[in-house]
């Protein structure tokens, strides 16, 4: 066997092995350095501003790190299902491979045994020449057969290459989304458990304080928004789409249902993993991601919001949610919460996209 075909054959064995282990846990792969370890700081008595401040900014960080979490999870989904349809061709190829290799091998041994004399003495020492011209045109036939033969034998080798090819490509890339997607994991429980840590340090009283100034903060956020959006909260909630009325009716029954990174349900959600959930249940695909939500839906003016669209929060896209009508919105809020029902302008706003434009 030459050297490309012991290649091709090693590459397509290593593929096809390969797919028994596309379920790996993550933890195989080391993740790089996120850098520097964030650790919580403790807890002023007084201001208790400050350590909601420092809060919003933990959990914010580990909502980014979730969602580069969704995305890579994405890509290694998208590129483990490339590598087994990629090792299905490899496997169907090498079958066809050795049926035309047979094929090539009957027709040559049929050429050699039709013997080595020219076509005139053939002619001359046939008893039945008749039948010697039918004879010669069958093995003009089978010569031209046997070209396509050859012809099939080379294409069928070159996209075995290419397939090998292609497989390490993917697996390269699958490498990568892990390694991305084990970084990411790493990033968000720092951030969670820095959270929590503060949390830990605040007295009860102190708690019940600092839920109270979310609060405000929040109503505040809301009368603001309403005082500048006075048309979109008018009247009732006005204007779904069949299918933005699934969606809306999917989020509202999750509520209650405790906030998860990384999940979409059924037991638990994160922000996306709720709205991507929630539209799949309408019958509608949209992107796993809040920030691909963003990127490839189609963008309306929120005073042409209506309910089933979802509200994208922040200027990096880290949060969305589902606008439910009259000013209000279903999300999953963050580790520690549940999904439920806020004002539409309780966070800063980036946009607005809607699935079923």
């Amino acid at each position: 066997m030459g050297t490309g075909k012991r290649t091709l054959v090693a590459t397509a064995v290593t593929v096809i092995c390969a797919v028994t282990v596309l379920g790996a846990p993550v933890t195989a792969f080391a993740a790089p350095d996120p850098g520097p370890t964030v650790t919580a700081t403790p807890a002023p008595s007084k201001d208790l501003q400050a350590v909601r401040a420092r809060l919003d900014a933990l959990y914010h960080d580990a909502a980014v790190a979730t969602d580069a979490y969704n995305a890579a999870e994405e890509a290694s989904k998208e590129q483990s299902a490339t590598i087994v349809a990629l090792a299905k061709r490899i496997v169907d190829g090498r079958e066809r491979l050795a049926k035309l290799k047979d094929r090539a091998g009957a027709a040559a041994r049929a050429q050699y045994r039709s013997g080595g004399l020219p076509d005139e003495a053939k002619l001359i020492l046939s008893e039945d020449p008749t039948r010697f011209l039918d004879d010669a045109g069958r093995v003009a036939q089978g010569q031209k057969a046997t070209k396509g033969l050859l012809a099939q034998l080379e294409t069928v080798q070159a996209d075995l290459e290419q397939y090998a090819r292609d497989a390490a490509v993917q697996w390269q890339k699958l490498e990568t989304a892990r390694t991305a997607k084990a970084a990411a994991r790493k990033r968000v429980e720092q951030q969670i458990a820095a959270a929590k840590q503060l949390e830990a340090q605040l007295q009860k009283e102190e708690l019940e304080r600092l839920k109270e100034l979310e609060r405000q903060a929040a109503q505040q956020a809301q009368s603001k928004w309403l005082g500048e959006n006075t048309g979109v909260v008018g009247g009732s909630a006005v204007g779904a789409t069949a299918q933005g009325a699934k969606a809306v009716a999917y989020a509202l029954a999750q509520r209650g249902k405790p906030y998860e990174w990384g999940a979409e349900g059924p037991l638990s959600y994160d922000c996306s993993g709720l709205t991507s959930q929630a539209w799949a249940g309408a019958g509608k695909v949209i992107p796993r991601t809040s920030q691909e939500q963003w990127k490839q839906l189609r963008h309306v003016d929120v005073k042409d919001m209506r309910p089933g669209d979802l509200i994208v929060y922040y200027a990096d896209a880290s949060h969305i949610a589902m606008y439910i009508g009259e000013g209000q919105m279903v999300h999953a809020p963050r580790p520690g919460r549940t999904v439920t029902v806020a004002g539409a302008g309780s966070m800063p706003i980036l946009g607005v996209v809607r699935p079923d434009a």
